[in-house]
């Protein structure tokens, strides 16, 4: 073993014992405040919604802490003894060229779907259906999988192909022009996923006229909010989680309210949950993540760039110099950085969250906000104790104590 394959090999081992600690370290903190309601809720939230949020928590950290294993392992055994064999068998039936590294990318895609389908299956039918989440049949598991499968095929076959046809026929400047293509597609994407991908999964219905509605508008028309129109959304037929987003750019924003969030939360919730949204628009968040996700591609262009300008990734691994496989190994090897640099993604998230929160009080009062906050945190069963370490890497919203903690000052 070569000092680049030792390093990558440590860098996803030492990740994965990060992972795990982190979770050891949530599991913890929930378990020692499992029996004690916190005194800032103690007037909203009863001793056994706080005992059941504990162990709803609980469930999904063992389960994530499986998973974690699972992913580990898996990493080092691709790079250890999977693509060898997966390589031989993509080679013998295709010649090389550009249909050889697709082929690659998408036989190890593939496997490591099917690979961790087992925990979507135990996540849905047995960890949300315990605690009452889940309303997702067999049938619609199948079909949602099917769709998402066909939809990424349909757009990272094309994509692949460009990236692998701009390094063989660009091979000075291919990066860059990829670089670009990828950014040029994830804006176009944000453009036509509420209209023409969201739809494939779930039924969009305009908001019934009535008293929300005109109070909905008013609000929009307060902040001079131009959309396509206000939406629900059949969320209750997959789960009972609630919320609210918008989507798009310009005058082709769409609204969209979960409509188990409608069922439950009172009307100046709603309005709360809406304003806080609008603030995410109003203090240009969209605009600033696709900033930084361009960042991050860059970054890891330059990293592909260097890859693939030597043949030092795969002879580490006692490989071919396919195309194919250095994008996959970069893949792997740059899971870890992106575990590492995620509490700084998660820092600038955050912050957008208390922006929005603060701009939602100055429309509609912090007393709504908290109240909105407080029945989500209640109706999802989040945890009102969370390890501050493990949020850091992991929450890329601020835990709901902070956020009423700043409402409230």
């Amino acid at each position: 073993m070569n000092l680049v394959a030792g390093v990558i090999f440590a860098a996803v081992l030492l990740s994965g014992a990060l992972d795990l600690y982190l979770e050891r370290r949530q599991a913890q903190v929930v378990a020692a405040h499992r029996e004690r309601v916190p005194a800032a809720f103690a007037a909203e939230v009863g001793i056994e919604e706080h005992k059941r949020a504990a162990d709803y928590t609980l469930a999904r950290t063992r389960l994530a802490m499986g998973e974690s294993l699972f992913d580990t392992a898996l990493a080092v055994i691709w790079l250890a003894l999977l693509l060898a064999p997966v390589y031989a068998a993509i080679a013998h039936p295709v010649p090389p060229g550009l249909s050889r590294s697709v082929a690659l990318a998408i036989a190890v895609g593939a496997i490591s779907y099917f690979l961790h389908l087992p925990f979507a299956l135990v996540r849905t039918f047995r960890l949300e259906a315990r605690f009452g989440f889940n309303r997702t049949t067999p049938m619609l598991f199948v079909f949602d999988q099917l769709k998402g499968m066909a939809l990424q095929l349909a757009l990272a076959v094309p994509l692949l192909y460009g990236f692998f046809a701009l390094r063989r026929w660009l091979p000075g400047y291919w990066w860059i022009l990829a670089w670009g293509g990828l950014m040029a597609v994830i804006v176009a994407a944000i453009v036509v996923y509420p209209a023409f991908i969201a739809p494939l999964f779930n039924k969009f219905t305009p908001m019934p006229d009535g008293p929300m509605k005109i109070s909905i508008e008013a609000l929009l028309r307060k902040c001079g909010f131009e959309s396509k129109g206000l939406f629900v959304i059949d969320a209750s037929k997959r789960s009972a989680h609630g919320n609210a987003y918008f989507s798009g750019f310009g005058k082709a924003k769409r609204i969209v309210f979960f409509d188990t969030l409608l069922d439950k939360h009172a009307g100046d919730e709603i309005l709360s949950v809406l304003a806080h949204e609008l603030g995410h628009y109003k203090f240009g968040h969209v605009y600033l993540r696709i900033v930084e996700t361009a960042i991050l591609a860059w970054l890891a262009f330059i990293v592909l760039h260097w890859a693939f300008a030597t043949d030092t990734l795969p002879r580490a691994f006692a490989l071919p110099d396919e195309p194919g496989l250095v994008l996959i190994i970069v893949w792997i090897a740059l899971g870890p950085v992106s575990h590492l640099i995620s509490p700084l993604m998660n820092h600038l998230s955050q912050r957008a969250e208390f922006q929005a929160d603060d701009f939602a009080k100055s429309l509609v009062g912090g007393e709504a906000m908290i109240a909105a906050l407080t029945r989500l945190t209640r109706d999802n069963l989040a945890t009102l104790t969370p390890d501050w370490l493990y949020a850091a890497f992991n929450y890329s919203h601020p835990p709901v104590p902070e956020r009423i903690a700043h409402l409230r000052e």
